[in-house]
């Protein structure tokens, strides 16, 4: 998996969130040279039976599969691998010992207590053995941190193994902290700069989500040292470039 081992190596990746449930959307968006594709059913109208089409319409091209699921819920967690995701992203862990629950969630023995399910992701039982053998060094979890909590226990958080990537939510995150949307604000950013140096202490992968589609936005994280960035979602994609097009139609 290309993009397990960009993570390893701390390589800039980047990606951008599913929130639209029809299976044109990845179709589409991997025209353009994303590292990977992240099918939301947290905030999103995406079901199990739709994420499935989603999951399959990626599976044609070397662009990751990531689903945020809603909960650190080992049969939710289970259920989305089996269907074929490369990996999961896990919102709003606070502490060690959530980060461990995934870790057992997403691992088969000795690492984890995964249920084995013949589905999707083991060719309905042809792949078994190999997709057993190899599951735990393959696939991808990433933690979702976006509380204060969270900040204040990264130290023990980041001290977890088996976890491939931390991920900043700048709006959650700002809002445990009782200022939404404030960005700029410097108690948010000595929370991001506390995340950013316990990940590089530890030498694993950071994230962050730069909602905005002003690339400035994204460029800014990127130079503080964030190398796995959402590029914001794909309504709000289509909804900014469909206001931009007619605004400077109108205004001209």
């Amino acid at each position: 998996m290309i993009l397990k081992k960009k993570l390893k190596n701390i390589e800039n990746t980047f990606g951008t969130w599913v929130n639209i449930n029809n299976i044109l959307i990845p179709e589409i968006i991997t025209q353009s040279d994303f590292d990977w594709l992240c099918f939301d059913l947290e905030h999103s109208s995406i079901d199990y039976s739709s994420l499935q089409n989603l999951l399959i319409s990626n599976s044609n091209n070397q662009i990751a599969s990531l689903v945020r699921v809603p909960d650190n819920d080992e049969s939710i967690i289970k259920k989305v691998m089996d269907m074929g995701a490369d990996g999961i992203i896990v919102p709003n862990i606070k502490t060690a010992e959530e980060a461990k629950k995934a870790v057992r969630s997403i691992k088969y023995y000795p690492k984890g207590d995964r249920g084995v399910g013949l589905f999707r992701a083991q060719s309905y039982g042809n792949r078994f053995r190999e997709y057993f053998l190899n599951s735990n060094k393959n696939n991808i979890l990433i933690l979702q941190i976006e509380n204060i909590k969270a900040v204040e226990n990264i130290e023990e958080i980041s001290n977890v193994n088996d976890i491939d990537c931390f991920f900043v939510g700048p709006y959650d995150l700002s809002c445990s902290m009782q200022i939404p949307g404030d960005f700029k604000n410097i108690k948010f950013r000595k929370a991001l700069k506390r995340i950013l140096e316990f990940c590089k202490a530890k030498k694993v992968s950071v994230g962050i989500h730069s909602v905005s589609t002003d690339y400035k936005e994204a460029v800014k994280y990127k130079k503080m040292g964030f190398n796995f960035i959402g590029l914001s979602i794909d309504t709000i994609m289509l909804k900014d470039m469909s206001n931009k097009l007619l605004n400077e139609v109108k205004n001209n």
